[in-house]
């Protein structure tokens, strides 16, 4: 069994065991896929409430940032529904899911993910149409601009600079977080915390967490660190994304 954290609670200690956790949770990944989804098992079953005994996140996810052109046909194809025949899609970032956990079996495979599989990002004004993803992106601290093209040599300059974290702290009836009577709602989803930052190739990468535990603003500012550590345990495969 692994270590326990009540997000209650969740204060600098915890941080720093969790830290130290992420920074050596991908030794044996052989991609970034891989990486990823033992980053978002190990939040998953760690983050508990304390009160119940229970996992604290009904749902945890893992983000990136992607070339379109890059991406496998089932991703590409998902990417299209999207986009309007004004689009090229030859040169676009796609926001793609690549790991999952979650309370419900389908939550568990980022292929059987019905709305998120991989979002085509082809301008400021498409992204501003996804209230979560740009309210994330901002809240990060990236200007979106840099996520649709990136610019390596100023991206350089941002790793001396701090994490930003995104943090809804009441979930139900905020109209940043989507389908409220079918997701919110059901599962008890009280706060929903995002952390994450950018890779030196401009890649942006995002963690979620759907939280059933009330999440204060001073226990989100702690997720900055772990931002950081996990950009230390993914950045080796920052080249070798998926498994297939």
């Amino acid at each position: 069994m692994g270590p326990k954290y009540d997000l209650n609670k969740f204060d600098m200690v915890a941080m720093t065991r969790c830290s130290g956790d992420l920074r050596r949770i991908a030794d044996h990944a052989e991609c970034l896929e891989e990486a990823a989804q033992s980053v978002i098992q190990y939040l998953f079953e760690s983050l508990q409430d304390g009160e119940t005994g229970e996992r604290a996140c009904a749902l945890a996810r893992f983000f990136i940032t992607h070339d379109y052109r890059d991406l496998d046909e089932d991703l590409k194809n998902f990417a299209r529904q999207f986009l309007t025949v004004d689009m090229d899609p030859s040169k676009m970032k796609c926001l793609v899911l690549l790991a999952t956990a979650g309370e419900k079996p389908e939550w568990n495979s980022r292929r059987n993910s019905l709305g998120h599989k991989a979002i085509p990002l082809p301008s400021e004004k498409v992204v501003e149409e996804f209230p979560m993803i740009s309210s994330l992106v901002k809240q990060l601290g990236i200007d979106i601009r840099k996520i649709i093209e990136p610019d390596t040599g100023l991206i350089l300059d941002r790793r001396d600079t701090d994490y930003g974290v995104f943090h809804v702290s009441e979930a139900l009836g905020n109209p940043i977080i989507p389908a409220q009577e079918t997701f919110v709602q059901p599962h008890k989803i009280k706060s929903v915390i995002g952390f994450g930052g950018l890779f030196p190739d401009g890649d942006m990468f995002a963690v979620v967490l759907f939280s059933k535990v009330s999440i204060a603003d001073k226990t989100a500012n702690l997720f900055k660190t772990l931002a950081l550590n996990i950009e230390v345990a993914t950045l080796p495969f920052e080249r070798k994304v998926f498994s297939y």
